[in-house]
C-alpha cells in the first residue's frame, strides 16, 4: 500500500518523543555520537534466523554484563531526579516497549509532544527519535531523556551528584558496574549509564513472529487470510514494502554488513500544513521540503504499539490503513483541520490506492501476524524489580 505505516507510531527511550536539539538545550556534551564503523563486530547474543549482525559504534562494546546492568538501570525509577520514573515507565515490554498513550509525560508531569516509539529492533536503526538526522547512536539517544530540560523527562540535570550517590549506595549496582566496566577506578558515571542503557536496548531484538516462522519454512504458520494480506503488502498495487520491506519491515535499517546507511524521513500527508509546534525534520534542516517529514518505524509488533504516527493522533491500525488508502488524512474541524492529501511536501508514494473490505481485513491480519509473543514475554528482558507472578493456588 504505497507506504502503509510510513509513520506508524511506536515509542523512543524513556521519553522519547522529542529530539535532542531541543531537549539537551546545549547543556550536555554527548561525547558518544561517534562515526559509524563498517567493520562487523562480535555479537554476544543469539540472533533470529536470517538476521544480520547489528552495527556497533567503533568505540562501544557489548557484553552480557553490560546489557544486564542496562536492564536494571532501564527499569529503575532512582535514575530520575524525583524517583518517580524510569525508562521502562514509557516503554512497557507487553506493548513491545511502547506505552499505549498518545504522548508520554516526563517525571515532573510535562507532556511530551511526540508519541513514545516502540523499541523493537532499535539496534538496527541508522538514527533515533522521530526526526533527528544527527542522533545516530543509542548512547547519544539515552542522554536526551536523562538530561533534557525542554521537556524534562528523567530530569537528571542539576541532580547529578544525588543520583550517582543513590547508585553508589546500592551494593548490587557497585558489583554490576564493576563487572560491566572492569578495571575502571570509578565506573559509576553517567557516560557508563548511557552505555549500559544502550547495551540493554541492543538486546531488544524480535524475530519470532508467525511471519518469521512461515519464512523459515513452517507453511502452517500463517492463515489463508494472512497469506492474502502478505501478498497485498508486497504487491505493486499497495507498495507497502517499498518503505517497510526487508527483514526489519522498514527502509530505515542499518547493520554491520552494509555500508553506513543514512536515515530516511517521509511526509505522509497527516496534515495539510504541519503544526508549527512540530514541523519534523525541518527543525534540523530549515528546508521547506522537510516540513512534516518523520522517520518510518519498523512494523514488527505494530499491533501492540497503538496509538500511531509521530503525535499519536491515529488510534487504530484500521484508521492507519484508511489514511494511506485515501492518500492522506482529512481533518474536519479544530485548529489542525485540513486535507493532508493536498500537502505539497507529501511523499510521492503516499498517493492512495483502492482496497476492498475483504482485502483490508486480510492486510490487517498480516500486520497482526508480525507480533512476536515470545519477545514481549521474555523474562531476560523484563523488569528485575517487579514482584514475581503469584503462584496458582493449589486445590485439594
Amino acid at each position: 500500500m504505497r507506504a502503509l505505516a510510513l509513520a506508524l507510531g511506536v515509542a523512543t527511550i524513556a521519553g522519547c518523543g522529542d529530539d535532542g536539539r531541543a531537549a539537551l538545550d546545549g547543556g550536555v556534551d554527548a561525547g558518544l555520537d561517534a562515526p559509524i564503523d563498517a567493520a562487523p563486530p562480535s555479537w554476544p547474543f543469539a540472533l533470529p534466523a536470517g538476521f544480520p549482525v547489528p552495527r556497533l559504534p567503533p568505540d562501544q562494546r557489548l557484553t552480557a554484563e553490560l546489557a544486564e546492568l542496562g536492564r536494571y538501570l532501564f527499569y529503575d525509577v532512582r535514575l530520575s531526579a524525583n524517583g518517580t520514573q524510569a525508562c521502562g515507565s514509557c516503554h512497557l515490554q507487553a506493548r513491545a516497549f511502547a506505552d499505549g498513550k498518545v504522548t508520554p509525560s516526563g517525571s515532573t508531569g510535562t507532556v511530551l509532544r511526540r508519541n513514545a516509539m516502540g523499541l523493537t529492533n532499535v539496534a538496527y536503526n541508522p538514527s533515533y527519535t522521530w526526526a533527528s538526522p544527527v542522533t545516530r547512536t543509542l548512547e547519544a539517544q539515552a542522554l536526551i531523556p536523562m538530561f533534557g530540560k525542554h521537556p524534562v523527562e528523567l530530569g537528571i540535570s542539576g541532580h547529578e551528584p544525588e543520583i550517582l550517590a543513590r547508585l553508589s549506595a546500592d551494593a548490587g549496582y557497585v558489583a554490576r558496574f564493576a563487572a560491566a566496566f572492569p578495571g575502571e577506578a570509578e565506573p559509576i558515571a553517567f557516560g557508563n549509564v548511557a552505555r549500559a542503557l544502550a547495551a540493554f536496548q541492543r538486546r531488544l531484538i524480535s524475530g519470532g513472529s508467525r511471519v518469521d516462522r512461515y519464512r523459515q519454512g513452517d507453511l502452517t504458520a500463517l492463515t489463508d487470510a494472512e497469506l492474502r494480506g502478505q501478498a497485498l503488502f508486497f504487491s505493486e498495487v499497495l507498495e507497502c514494502h517499498h518503505c517497510h520491506g526487508g527483514f526489519n519491515f522498514t527502509i530505515a535499517t542499518d547493520h554491520a554488513g552494509l555500508p553506513s546507511q543514512e536515515p530516511h524521513f517521509f511526509n505522509t500527508g497527516l496534515y495539510a500544513s504541519y503544526p508549527a509546534s512540530d514541523p519534523g525534520l525541518w527543525e534540523f534542516t530549515f528546508l521547506e521540503a522537510d516540513r512534516g517529514r518523520f522517520r518510518p518505524p519498523t512494523l514488527r509488533n505494530i499491533a501492540l504499539t497503538a496509538p500511531y504516527m509521530h503525535d499519536g493522533s491515529v488510534a487504530t491500525l484500521e484508521e492507519v490503513v484508511d489514511i494511506y488508502a485515501r492518500g492522506g488524512r482529512l481533518i474536519v474541524g479544530g485548529p489542525d483541520a485540513g486535507d493532508g492529501r493536498t500537502n505539497p511536501n507529501k511523499s510521492p508514494l503516499v498517493n492512495g490506492f483502492t482496497i476492498t473490505v475483504e482485502e483490508r481485513a486480510d492486510l490487517l491480519a498480516f500486520l497482526r501476524a508480525l507480533t512476536d509473543d515470545a519477545f514481549v514475554a521474555d523474562p531476560t528482558l523484563a523488569d528485575p524489580f517487579a514482584p514475581p507472578p503469584a503462584s496458582p493456588q493449589e486445590h485439594p
